[in-house]
């Protein structure tokens, strides 16, 4: 360790035992010798588990992904706190809950509304304790958070197109759309991130003050892009699609159809009549290849500056995303399709080429990173640090993941079962043993009643009201959404 970052790392104790008091400072100090960690957070819009080491897809083509995954945890039961891009951001970067804070939808900002406004983010947390934070892509529901950040590049290069290749019905909205492009993969808007992130990582590493680098790419987020070398990846005749199995939504309650009616995607009729199911799924995986590469990219950078032994890398997503399964295109359901993301953690004092299957979520983000990086924890937090299982995936592990959809709809997944009951009463309830596709609802068998039972006393008692303005819900439970078309162009 240098001399000025030892200085700097006593001078910091000093402030943080000011602020926090006497416990805080001798839990610190036990670990004076120790380097603080620098952080690189990938975080990838819409990805499921269609990712190698998760085997959500045979054909999947994810190698960097994969080795990063060779190199720490895989949490292969990973869920969202929420199945849409704000909620999800901000139940992560606060650490709180939907239920906590009343942020279910696409609109508004955490920013917007008193409840929120003042939350510190976990960077605002680790920034006040000595790290540099900066950021370019999409880590936030839309532009960064400039309280969070010392720097805040914004993304540049292509993302949208002048006029669409596949999804052009009238009315549609302006971001559904997919297929190949011809534009260099370097015009692209997530390679201009992933090529800031690799330049700017081995200048931050040569300081003294620690710091973490938060990379957000859009993709695989709609419209769904990426050149031919990408697609050839994935032929066409060799395509292997989904598995949809017919009758799947007869034993659903009607409120889970109706709350996952997303009114911006194609129906799944249209796209199977139309045959553009195949051409999607095709341009997903080509995405997938094509933000893999990417993350490669970074992760190269990391390794080349000699740097990878002291520092963190996190990956995930903020949700999954359906591909037909369950009739539906999207994400906005609470089943796993939508709530499972990937979840892998790498760096010092991390278990190597280890999964766990523990429910865990985004909402530990917060807590993990603070521990990891010894610095004191939040009182308001709703996660827990996954510190124990980062060093020994068989550590004991007593709470499940809960993902919700709008005040009353929750889901509760444990290390067995995946269970979910909405505003109405109505509940599903699944063995992820043996049924990963959700196909048999469980929840009226007699023989299941003290696992129901279980699961239930995890669901929130309490929800918060929704937030003032919210809205994105797009769906009849809660009300015309007159301001999606806003929200979602706020992504562009």
């Amino acid at each position: 360790m240098s001399f000025q970052r030892t200085m700097f790392r006593i001078v910091l104790l000093i402030m943080v035992g000011a602020i926090h008091g006497p416990t805080d400072t001798a839990i610190a100090q036990q670990d004076i010798g120790a380097e603080r960690p620098n952080v690189v957070m990938i975080v990838i819009d819409d990805l499921n588990d269609w990712v190698g080491c998760l085997g959500g897809h045979p054909q999947v083509q994810t190698p960097h992904i994969d080795s990063l995954a060779k190199r720490g945890v895989t949490f292969t039961n990973a869920h969202c706190q929420a199945p849409i891009c704000n909620p999800s951001r901000i139940s992560m970067l606060l650490g709180q809950l939907p239920s906590t804070t009343g942020h279910y939808f696409l609109t508004p900002g955490f920013r917007d509304v008193e409840v929120t406004r003042n939350a510190e983010t976990l960077f605002q947390s680790v920034r006040r304790q000595g790290y540099r934070t900066e950021t370019m892509g999409k880590i936030f529901h839309a532009s960064a958070d400039k309280p969070s950040f010392d720097l805040a590049q914004r993304s540049k290069g292509i993302r949208g197109l002048p006029k669409k290749l596949h999804y052009d019905l009238p009315g549609s909205h302006p971001l559904w759309d997919w297929g190949q492009v011809d534009f260099p993969d370097e015009d692209q808007r997530d390679y201009h991130t992933a090529s800031w992130a690799a330049q700017r990582f081995p200048e931050l590493a040569k300081a003294d003050q620690p710091f973490v680098m938060a990379v957000g790419f859009y993709l695989p987020h709609v419209p769904i892009y990426a050149s031919k070398k990408w697609f050839d990846l994935y032929p066409m005749d060799e395509l292997v699609m989904p598995t949809v199995p017919e009758g799947d939504l007869d034993d659903v309650p009607p409120i889970a159809i109706e709350l996952s009616k997303n009114m911006t995607a194609p129906r799944n009729e249209w796209m199977i009549e139309n045959g553009e199911d195949k051409e999607a799924v095709r341009a997903y995986l080509a995405s997938i290849s094509f933000v893999d590469h990417l993350v490669g990219m970074v992760l190269d950078s990391v390794q080349k500056s000699g740097h990878s032994d002291d520092t963190l890398v996190v990956l995930l997503s903020d949700h999954g995303f359906h591909l037909a399964e369950k009739n539906k295109w999207a994400k906005r359901s609470l089943w796993e399709r939508t709530t499972r993301v990937p979840l892998l953690v790498a760096g010092p004092g991390i278990a190597n080429n280890a999964r766990c299957d523990a429910p865990v979520g985004l909402i530990d983000v917060y807590p993990t990173l603070l521990d990891l990086c010894a610095l004191p924890q939040q009182e308001n937090l709703d996660g827990h640090s996954l510190r124990p299982l980062l060093e020994d995936v068989q550590s004991p592990w007593q709470h499940p993941a809960i993902c919700t959809f709008g005040p009353g709809n929750h889901s509760v997944h444990s290390t067995d079962y995946h269970f979910i009951r909405y505003r109405d009463g109505s509940e599903e309830l699944y063995d992820r043993r043996s049924d990963r596709l959700e196909q048999y609802n469980l929840a009226n068998d007699s023989s299941m009643s003290s696992v129901l039972d279980e699961h239930r006393k995890w669901i929130p008692q309490n929800d918060a009201p929704m937030v003032p303005g919210s809205r994105g819900s797009d769906s009849p439970l809660y009300g015309e959404s007159n301001g999606l078309q806003k929200a979602m162009k706020r992504e562009k």
